[in-house]
């Protein structure tokens, strides 16, 4: 982590300045003196399910394949559009107030989800999930090609939901899109020793080898939660250059594991942190995930050294605009986009200012967010959010929404 005393312009969506003020100053339109805090290009929530704010705290306390039959998939078929499109604001505004400015989103009814961001100013990389449930897996292509022509704020990447959820044949036609489009290919990847063990019995192979024999990875892409990974799993990871997306938080609560991370970053496999949906973790904070990252890894290599925090944050920052193909975010630096966050050093955790780096990952918390801005613009500053709707509102209608979802 390379910190400087630089000044920081933007223009529109974009940075355009990056070092000291020049003698003559263009008019700006507001100039903020953060008075010695921190600016930071944005977290990076490089795997999570947005809308599932609306199981958070009513699908707890159980293993994932219960989780998944008794509470998560009977009430997503309760989910209307609208309903999607208001779980998501209320989602967005967690990230924002975490400094988190943009997530790789993979859930359903899209064009709620994606007209969600795109009120409320916020960038997504949209995920499909096809599975054996989706009634038109033709929509893919379709999704794929309007999307990523939609709006600047919306792109879309290619994936399937999970080996255990998706036929064969499916998997075959997914691969036949990452051929078309040569595009990368994403899916929950290796979350349970269960999936596994699985598809090994099904397969002769770990998820990985048989995704990749099967075609998906061909352009790329990578695996959410990648928990339970072999040697020869790794070794094919960073082999390929595909990116293990690791979720901590949810991990634990539903009991599947702990991400080799530290076997990982030894193999040289590409690293970004995701917090998962609010149905699993149950929080949208990558504070907390970034801690979680580096202290099991400690834990499970019994070596207080092992994962520093400069190559968590690291993860949290860049690895994830990476793996999410977003490469214009992936640093503080002219031509980059402006998506920002600033934080609070002026707080009791973040002194005194020995480290600023460690202090982020092992003291910080959503309390030294400051600002979020994205694509140039202010969304979230000092607690006030900027997203064309009021709070409270968006507040009541999810609670309306979740009575009628339970009644």
């Amino acid at each position: 982590m390379r910190i400087t005393e630089d000044e920081v312009w933007t223009d529109g969506g974009s940075i355009v300045h990056v070092g000291p003020a020049p003698e003559a100053l263009p008019a700006f339109q507001r100039q903020i003196d953060l008075k010695g805090d921190l600016l930071i290009p944005g977290f990076k929530n490089a795997h999570t399910h947005t809308a599932m704010t609306f199981l958070r705290s009513l699908a707890d306390d159980m293993p994932l394949d219960k989780w998944l039959s008794e509470q998560v998939w009977p009430n997503e078929a309760k989910l209307t559009g609208e309903a999607v499109y208001c779980f998501t604001r209320l989602g967005i505004m967690e990230y924002l107030s975490g400094g988190i400015t943009s997530a790789f989103d993979m859930y359903v009814k899209n064009d709620y989800y994606a007209q969600a961001c795109i009120d409320s100013g916020f960038r997504t990389v949209i995920c499909s999930g096809l599975n054996n449930f989706d009634a038109d897996p033709e929509n893919i292509e379709r999704e794929y090609l309007k999307f990523n022509r939609l709006h600047e704020l919306i792109s879309y990447t290619l994936g399937i939901h999970a080996e255990y959820t998706t036929s064969m044949e499916r998997m075959e036609y997914m691969a036949s899109l990452a051929e078309k489009f040569q595009a990368p290919c994403y899916m929950h990847c290796a979350e349970t020793k269960s999936e596994v063990e699985g598809c090994i019995e099904r397969y002769g192979l770990t998820p990985p080898l048989l995704l990749d024999r099967v075609g998906l990875f061909r352009y790329g892409g990578g695996g959410f939660h990648c928990t339970w990974m072999s040697d020869d799993d790794l070794a094919l990871f960073a082999r390929k250059g595909l990116w293990a997306v690791t979720n901590p938080a949810s991990n634990l609560k539903l009991a599947s594991g702990i991400a080799p991370i530290s076997r990982m970053q030894r193999a040289g496999v590409k690293l970004a942190i995701g917090t998962d949906g609010a149905g699993s973790n149950n929080a949208l904070d990558m504070f907390r995930e970034m801690y979680l990252v580096t202290a099991l890894q400690k834990y499970a290599e019994n070596d207080a050294s092992a994962c520093p925090a400069d190559r968590v944050l690291e993860m949290a920052c860049v690895g994830g605009a990476r793996a999410m193909g977003l490469d214009c975010c992936d640093d503080i630096a002219p031509g980059k986009k402006a998506d920002l966050a600033v934080i609070d050093l002026h707080r009791p955790n973040m002194q005194p200012l020995n480290n600023i780096g460690k202090n982020l990952v092992y003291a910080g918390s959503k309390e030294n967010v400051r600002l979020t801005m994205v694509n140039g613009r202010i969304l979230y500053e000092n607690g006030e959010f900027f997203i064309g709707e009021v709070p409270e509102r968006i507040y009541a209608q999810a609670n309306d929404f979740m009575r009628r979802l339970r009644a």
